[in-house]
């Protein structure tokens, strides 16, 4: 007889299946949308090009503008600098951006392009701009991405040009949807605070329809307020992985204060980052605020038994990974499954850095939970199938675990292609909070009432 009883997980020691990110120039592309009047450029050939426009306008429903260098078999063999050069004087000729973002693809680092030189030379127009990160595909992920044309921005554009600061602030939302950019910036203006944004894509990727195609609508962050961040007071990154190496940089390019928050989601990184502007600010926390606060503890009292003692599997992004989870627990939920495509760590850091901050939330709850970065979504469907949950969180890719193990999805992160509205909706801030509630409520009710749907049938036949 077949034994189909599971059996203990072979761990692989190489290869990855259905991989739970996606390449870096898509982080590079949403990063460099979020300048104002930014046209970002792909240094490769115009099938990477294509691939990372059509990921990202399946996910906003949006257009996604980026131009390519459109790499040849010559250019593969012998270089891209005339290609380059090129696109940077055909761009500026018939697109009119203010600033032009470069990024590169596999192809372009593995023939080794000296970028900065070759934009050293190209004909950049008066008054217009050019900056560039190195963006390889087979390191980091999207998140890695992001990240790197973040500190792109920072390195050629943040000045400190004073000797005292100003009272403001600086915002570095990391890799997030418009409507979540928008609830952070509610926030901060509800607290009285001046500040930039940046990258900022509310805006861009959710602008509404005039009737009228505008390739560069009117949101994203100026050109002049990311040179002038170097005169703010502080900088505030939110999410380790997408926005403190920016934020490091800027600190010791600019002499301006760094700190590095959770992404806040839940009521807990929340309430960190409010607290972090209060006590930096000297500004009082709005009643506004602390009614939404009073509210999302109402719900989460009221709803309780929807969500305690449930098993939950999470995956995405580490930065919301990392807030979800912790919101997860203070609903009484159990995320025995937490696992990310990003390798851990910061940019650049050791492989163990995601699992450790991870395992500390579980332990500290006293539950025993398996967590993995750099993981693949095949290995999350051996941890299901070992050991089955009440709820499955991630993006669009997991419906075919939760299709499969007959497992309630609620869909959170990037990107989501099956759905539609989320970008404008947040799951940041104390609203935001509410909308998770919501989302997860509702599907855990939804198994609810079809198991007694099927049990009814069953008594009548």
């Amino acid at each position: 007889m077949l034994d189909c009883t599971p059996k203990e997980i072979i761990e692989r020691s190489g290869g990855v299946i259905n991989p739970a990110k996606t390449c870096q120039p898509i982080g590079a592309i949403y990063a460099a949308l979020g300048i104002h009047n930014c046209l970002p450029h792909s240094h490769g050939s115009q099938g990477c090009c294509s691939y990372h426009r059509m990921h990202l306008t399946r996910h906003f429903r949006e257009p996604a503008m980026a131009t390519t260098s459109s790499f040849t078999e010559g250019a593969s063999v012998f270089g891209g600098v005339s290609n380059l050069k090129t696109a940077i004087k055909n761009v500026f000729a018939i697109y009119n951006p203010d600033v032009m973002a470069v990024h590169t693809t596999c192809l372009s680092e593995t023939i080794g392009d000296d970028i900065p030189s070759i934009i050293k030379s190209a004909e950049v127009p008066e008054g217009k701009l050019v900056i560039h990160a190195n963006t390889p595909s087979y390191q980091g992920s999207h998140i890695t991405g992001f990240s790197n044309m973040t500190k792109g921005m920072v390195n050629y554009l943040a000045e400190a040009t004073l000797e005292n600061k100003k009272e403001r602030l600086n915002i570095i939302p990391g890799f997030i949807n418009p409507g979540d950019m928008r609830e952070i910036k509610r926030i901060a203006d509800l607290m009285g605070i001046k500040f930039i944004m940046f990258p900022d894509t509310s805006g861009v990727l959710d602008s509404p329809m005039t009737g009228q195609f505008n390739m560069y609508p009117r949101g994203g962050a100026r050109i002049e307020d990311i040179k002038d961040a170097g005169n703010s007071k502080l900088t505030v990154a939110l999410g380790s992985y997408a926005s403190s190496d920016a934020a490091n940089l800027l600190e010791r390019k600019c002499k301006v204060p760094a700190v590095t928050l959770n992404t806040p989601i839940g009521i807990k990184a929340t309430d960190n980052f409010i607290m972090t502007l209060r006590q930096n600010f000297i500004k009082e926390v709005p009643y506004l605020l602390e009614e939404e606060r009073g509210q999302l503890v109402d719900i989460m009292i009221d709803t309780h038994y929807h969500f305690h003692g449930k098993k939950v599997a999470v995956f995405g992004d580490p930065d919301i990974i990392a807030g979800l989870t912790e919101f997860i627990l203070s609903l009484g939920m159990l995320p025995v499954y937490v696992l990310t495509g990003t390798p851990g760590g910061t940019i650049g850091g050791p492989q163990g850095i995601f699992e450790k901050e991870i395992t500390n939330m579980l332990t500290e709850a006293g539950i025993e939970g398996k967590v993995k970065a750099a993981g693949d979504l095949f290995q999350l469907h051996q941890w299901i199938k070992n050991g089955p949950v009440d709820l499955l969180i991630g993006n669009t890719y997991g419906k075919y675990i939760a299709r499969a193990e007959d497992i309630p999805f609620v869909r959170v992160g990037f990107p989501i292609l099956d759905r539609s509205m989320h970008p404008y909706l947040p799951v940041v801030g104390y609203k935001g909070a509410m909308r998770l509630l919501e989302l997860i409520s509702n599907a855990l009710l939804d198994r609810v009432d079809r198991d007694a749907c099927d049990e009814d049938l069953e008594l009548v036949i």
